[in-house]
């Protein structure tokens, strides 16, 4: 038979099932030898001590020939001076060797009818056996002669004695369970433990994964062996994928190397044509092309890194030191254009993250809020319970309704007024997304009621 593996979770359950089955076993197995309502054997001193009676009695009526007069001796009632001795004393009872009671009064007294029964439980008449019967201990039968006639002695003794304790727990159902609960619940809270350590390890390793950060955990390799595999399972998982992103960093990086260099060779002839034949509308577009195809290149690569390496650098940061001063700067610029930028007092709530994206973010916002707002961009920070809601409203053109889900989408671009002539490459609010679902927050496009768009930004406080 095969053992099972007890660091494994079902061998822990069965180690616990088996070891449950093992004690009730020998309960059940110690319960006949425990029990005085089972008859049994008298041995030892006890043995010596019925024996030692025996011949106390025949020396006691030694030479009596009479038995009647001996068995009315024995059913005589008990007198004032020794009354006590006989009630809380051994009472003893005489039988024939057929196990027939020799008394001369009537069989209806309960320790007789107890007699009764134990005679006839008693296998062997040579072996002296025991039983309790209620609060009543028999004992016998003891071979003695009375009269010159062979008889059995048995003796009765009230029993003060507490039962055991095992008799007791599975006389009452109450405390039985109650003991059962008493050595299943630690096994229980075990097994339990053994259990959520390694799920809460788990989870916390997923989390961790959620937010971007793709380190194996070698401690999600201990525990049960259901465990120990999921565990290695989930840091190889771990492993490929940031093996996977850093190939794709390392293939952005060689195509953004290959790209640049035929641009600034193009870049380079767009000058030299220019200084050779003079300003063209040709060379003007070719050279602006250029460098917007260049600015592309750049922030492809900066949403790529985002992605990559956003869990480097991730602390706890008050709000008002990561906004403050790019609202600051912003109003500032708002006025230079002749627009008007409010925004309110920022809460004092800390969020945790990679400060420089998570200023870049809404910094990205606020200034598309003043590009295309005609006077007035408006800028909301509320605390809730657990996140913190960033509002920014403009009163520009706005975005078409079916397209407020498109315009996260990179490269691109609305019909209306954010088209090729604002200079944009359609990266700018693709970057931001990414930035912010890096932390774990939301970020959504609707009509403002200022006539414009309003982008709302929900990002879990730390």
């Amino acid at each position: 038979m095969k053992l099972p593996n007890f660091t494994s979770l079902y061998g822990r359950i069965f180690a616990i099932f088996w070891f449950t089955m093992l004690l009730v076993l020998i309960a059940v197995l110690s319960l006949p030898h425990l029990d005085p309502r089972v008859a049994r054997e008298v041995q030892g001193e006890h043995l010596e001590r019925l024996y030692k009676l025996r011949d106390n009695l025949e020396n006691r009526f030694d030479g009596q020939n009479n038995l009647g007069k001996i068995i009315y001796r024995f059913d005589k009632p008990p007198t004032r001076t020794n009354s006590h001795r006989n009630t809380n004393g051994p009472r003893l009872f005489l039988a024939d060797m057929d196990g027939n009671i020799l008394s001369t009064q009537r069989h209806e007294d309960f320790k007789i009818k107890a007699l009764k029964n134990f005679i006839t439980s008693v296998e062997s008449p040579q072996k002296p056996m025991q039983k309790l019967y209620g609060k009543y201990m028999l004992a016998g039968p003891v071979p003695v002669t009375l009269a010159e006639q062979k008889l059995q002695l048995f003796i009765g003794l009230k029993w003060n004695q507490p039962p055991p304790f095992l008799l007791r727990m599975f006389d009452k159902p109450f405390q039985l369970l109650l003991v059962v609960m008493a050595v299943s619940t630690p096994l229980l809270l075990w097994l339990a433990w053994a259990l959520t350590q390694p799920a809460r390890r788990l989870e916390r390793a997923a989390k961790r994964v959620a937010k971007g950060e793709f380190k194996p955990d070698p401690s999600l390799e201990k525990g049960t062996s259901e465990f120990k595999q999921a565990g290695t399972s989930f840091n190889q998982m771990v492993a490929a994928v940031n093996q996977m992103i850093s190939g794709q960093q390392r293939l952005l990086s060689d195509i953004s190397h290959e790209l640049r260099s035929p641009l600034t060779r193009l870049r380079m002839a767009t000058a030299l044509a220019t200084r050779k034949q003079g300003e063209s509308s040709e060379l003007s577009r070719i050279d602006t092309e250029a460098q917007r195809l260049e600015q592309m290149i750049c922030e492809l690569l900066e949403l790529s890194r985002m992605n990559t390496d956003s869990h480097i650098v991730r602390e706890n940061q008050p709000a008002s030191s990561l906004w403050e001063a790019i609202l600051d700067d912003a109003q500032f610029e708002a006025e230079q254009m002749n627009k008007a930028l409010t925004f309110s007092a920022i809460p004092e709530a800390y969020v945790c993250g990679n400060p420089k994206l998570l200023m870049s973010a809404i910094e990205n916002i606020i200034r598309n809020a003043i590009r295309y707002g005609d006077t007035v961009i408006n800028v909301d920070i509320q605390q809730h319970t657990e996140s913190l809601l960033i509002t920014v409203e403009d009163d520009g053109p706005g975005v078409p309704e079916d397209e407020l889900n498109d315009i996260f989408r990179p490269f691109y671009r609305v019909s209306t007024a954010r088209d090729r002539d604002s200079g944009g490459t359609g990266l700018g609010l693709a970057i931001t997304q990414s930035a912010i679902l890096q932390h774990s927050g939301q970020i959504e496009a609707s009509r403002s009621a200022l006539g414009g768009l309003k982008m709302r930004v929900e990002l879990p406080l730390a």
